[in-house]
């Protein structure tokens, strides 16, 4: 395999990794803040959830093993597996091993959330508001195209897409807060009849 065919493989696995990752966290945060439509029931948004994550994971495995095959930037497994073991821009690289670490514990937990119960799985869970970041923080400025116009506007719509999930799962838990009074009392319903976002 050629060394430029490595790099565009590394690259090219890290982008999808970074826009699949995004679509998991913002099919996560509607998830948690029980978005749904008539069209587009809860349920669904949780198994395309599932599955995104583990194709994600697919384009992540890709774009580490390539990149410690390539000779261009001599990472070697350790540093694929020890954050700050990279001689090539070892903290950026840290970014990304770490971030892999939370994302792998999250999908861990996740296929044993049966045995670890609820309150342990959304513990480690959380790490996903850090793991995400992180990605990002590693993608801008771990490659050498990370601050190309381009790769900017891939990154700025990634955030700006699990941002807005983001508010709406925070508006969405300050409304389901405003009605624990009324839901207690016995006059509002636990869950309204339709979702607040609906325009129709």
């Amino acid at each position: 395999m050629s060394t430029q065919l490595l790099w565009f493989a590394t690259r090219g696995a890290g982008i999808v990794s970074l826009i699949l990752f995004s679509v998991v966290a913002c099919l996560g945060l509607l998830a948690v803040a029980r978005a749904q439509s008539t069209w587009w029931p809860r349920f669904l948004t949780v198994e395309v959830h599932r599955s995104l994550a583990l194709l994600s994971v697919a384009f992540l495995a890709v774009h580490i093993l390539t990149a410690v095959l390539d000779p261009f930037t001599h990472l070697g497994l350790a540093a694929a597996i020890l954050p700050l073991a990279s001689s090539y821009r070892p903290l950026p690289v840290a970014l990304g091993v770490v971030s892999v670490y939370f994302a792998a514990a999250m999908i861990v937990t996740s296929l044993l959330r049966d045995r670890l119960g609820h309150l342990a799985w959304r513990t480690v869970h959380w790490l996903a508001y850090a793991a995400w970041p992180l990605a990002v923080a590693h993608s801008i400025t771990a490659g050498s195209d990370g601050i190309a116009v381009w790769m900017l506007a891939v990154t700025g719509l990634c955030v700006f897409a699990v941002g807005a999930a983001l508010f709406y799962r925070l508006e969405a838990g300050r409304t389901n807060r405003s009605r624990l009074p009324a839901v207690a009392a016995g006059t509002a319903a636990p869950i309204p009849a339709e979702p607040a976002w609906r325009n129709d």
